[in-house]
């Protein structure tokens, strides 16, 4: 009697523990394979997010971000197009709002710029270990009532305050299409700083290449809302966009 009990205990513990535990790479690569192979995400050359946020009014914003690390913000503010940030491989600039004159970034910043340019593109995970990254999943968590799987990826360390600090960010991907519906850091320095910083993303949609049919492209999240809760509204995205030099140069002249 003792053993039939002990035998029916067994299996109950068998059934209740899941056939097969996720690692950190094979959810990395369940997230590539649904959202449209590493083979396809690796002929991305660039990438165009046209989007709006709100603050009272709209705002358009134009995010950039090439392969070869060049990357911009632009936003039109009340018919008048301002760049807010933009790193040409070199030089990485910003507009001062008050004056509405280009300027330089610090050192510090150029250096970790410099440093990072296009191993983020267009995923960290794409090709990690390549880069010199390392990734490790750290647990189930339930964010919003979606039950997730954590992997955190460490990176590049970069310069904050003129010491050399850890680069970590942890992604949520959700157990069933394995797309991340949310990221965390810390942040490194000013006036945020030692705070985490989270994003979240959600309604993802397949968006096609030039040439690409249905169900050949990549999936990417039209709804994202960043650190501070600001709400990003991603109208359009252009895979592989035509740029030029020009665009992403500190102005010689204004």
């Amino acid at each position: 009697m003792k053993t039939i009990k002990l035998l029916i205990a067994v299996v109950l513990i068998a059934v209740a523990l899941p056939t097969h535990a996720q690692t950190a790479d094979e959810i990395i690569a369940n997230y590539f394979e649904n959202t449209g192979g590493e083979e396809a995400w690796g002929k991305l050359e660039g990438i165009q997010i046209n989007a709006v946020v709100n603050q009272g009014f709209d705002i358009p914003v134009t995010i950039i971000e090439m392969k070869d690390g060049r990357q911009m913000i632009k936003i039109n503010l009340q018919g008048q197009e301002i760049t807010q940030l933009a790193f040409d491989g070199e030089v990485a600039w910003t507009t001062n709002f008050q004056s509405m004159k280009s300027e330089k970034v610090d050192s510090e910043t150029l250096e970790n710029f410099k440093s990072l340019a296009g191993k983020s593109f267009p995923s960290p995970f794409l090709n990690y270990k390549e880069k010199g990254f390392t990734i490790e999943l750290l647990g189930e968590e339930i964010i919003d009532g979606t039950n997730t799987y954590k992997v955190e990826i460490t990176m590049d360390p970069v310069k904050a305050d003129g010491e050399m600090v850890d680069n970590k960010v942890t992604y949520y991907f959700e157990d069933e299409n394995f797309v991340p519906i949310q990221t965390a850091s810390e942040v490194q320095s000013g006036p945020s700083k030692g705070l985490i910083s989270k994003d979240t993303y959600s309604d993802y949609t397949e968006v096609l290449m030039k040439g690409q049919s249905e169900g050949e492209g990549l999936y990417f999240a039209l709804s994202r809302t960043v650190f501070g809760g600001q709400a990003l509204d991603i109208k359009s995205i252009d895979l592989n966009p035509e740029v030029t030099d020009e665009m992403f140069a500190f102005p010689t002249q204004e």
